[in-house]
């Protein structure tokens, strides 16, 4: 499956370099939905409540009466996991929480799918330098996600990893990264993070990996309606 990607900061769908550079404004959110009617699922990430600098809950709540969205940026509490979910995301996507100095947050976790069902839940583990990073990307741990992957499938329905080091870039991603972490675990994987080609997300496919793709479509670098027929 293609997920295209709707990342939105101050009101308005971007896309950053590495979570940092603003590179691109794209159309509307309503615009964008559009362009994306074809796809089964979309993306949206709230990158203002990702980095603790308010939210555009209004956006994602249009954006999840319109469409399957898995909406994900700033869910640290339960209360924000449910509200996402009230708004009508059909998942939810969870990164900075879901850890703790020591390693995955369990007691969070825990509470999370009690909450909300395991089925609704999606962890990120988005690496930067082959580390876990967190709150927005700005902050490093010391975990692989290779290494924590199998202790957090009792509380997730599947992973987003996100190669870091290429987001945005434009310069293909890190198949073998990929590789490491399907031979990890049996759940969904959404790989996210450089992807640019065809031939990318063809191999991914191969590995029974779901491909999120932002830069690529914005630039016009992947064309819609090819991937729209190749998800269909």
């Amino acid at each position: 499956m293609i997920l295209p990607c709707i990342d939105l900061m101050d009101g308005k769908v971007v896309q950053l370099v590495q979570g940092r550079e603003k590179a691109l404004e794209g159309d509307s959110p309503e615009a964008m939905l559009a362009k994306f009617s074809a796809f089964p699922q979309i993306q949206v990430i709230d990158l203002d409540a990702a980095i603790g600098k308010g939210a555009n809950d209004g956006l994602v709540e249009m954006l999840a009466s319109k469409a399957t969205i898995r909406a994900g940026g700033g869910v640290r509490t339960v209360e924000r996991a449910e509200a996402l979910l009230d708004q009508g995301a059909f998942k939810v996507i969870v990164g900075t929480a879901a850890f703790g100095p020591a390693g995955p947050n369990q007691g969070f976790l825990k509470n999370l799918i009690d909450a909300v069902g395991r089925d609704r839940v999606i962890l990120a583990l988005d690496s930067k330098d082959g580390r876990i990073v967190v709150k927005g990307w700005r902050e490093a741990t010391n975990f692989k996600a290779e290494d924590v992957i199998r202790q957090l499938e009792q509380y997730c329905s599947g992973f987003l990893c996100t190669y870091v080091d290429k987001e945005g870039m434009m310069q293909g991603t890190d198949l073998d990264w990929f590789r490491r972490l399907r031979a990890a675990t049996d759940l969904e994987i959404t790989a996210a993070g450089g992807i640019t080609t065809l031939e990318d997300i063809r191999a991914l496919d191969g590995m029974r990996i779901h491909c999120a793709v932002g830069m690529a479509i914005y630039t016009g670098k992947l064309d819609l309606a090819q991937l729209a027929w190749m998800t269909s």
